[in-house]
């Protein structure tokens, strides 16, 4: 099983935010939610490993508060 890659591996991580910025201008909330939704399931697609996958779902969701 691979393992999920936290540190960073990225170049030019600036342009890449602002890329991720600019696919929202202009959008509806609702086209918004559904350009990352697409984008999150070419990306996992791309990865094509559930288990890496899954351990991505566990560090993005929120620590649950009591």
């Amino acid at each position: 099983m691979a393992e999920l890659i936290t540190v960073p591996q990225l170049s030019g991580v600036d342009d890449v935010y602002e890329q991720l910025v600019r696919l929202h201008e202009g959008l509806s909330e609702a086209d918004s939610l559904k350009v990352w939704a697409k984008l999150v399931l070419t990306l996992a697609n791309h990865i094509g490993d559930r288990a890496v996958i899954e351990q991505a779902i566990a560090v993005a969701r929120p620590a649950k508060t009591i």
